[in-house]
């Protein structure tokens, strides 16, 4: 990560706060790093991408949608 300041850091977080919601994800020990594998297969690594597709596919498929 590159070094940015701590005022462009403030900059970032005001924007992340405004723009996002965030949802807390408790799961037991020992999922995380398996999460986290399949992600790097299937996600290019993201877990955050893994998870917001798992919720979008699951909605989809739970309303009829293809």
């Amino acid at each position: 990560m590159p070094n940015i300041s701590k005022k462009q850091q403030a900059c970032v977080n005001r924007y992340i706060a405004n723009s996002y919601d965030r949802i807390n994800l408790t799961i037991p020990k020992g999922q995380k790093e398996i999460i986290k594998a399949h992600a790097e297969e299937h996600d290019g690594g993201s877990v955050n991408a893994f998870i917001q597709r798992a919720i979008a596919e699951t909605m989809a498929r739970d309303n009829g949608e293809k």
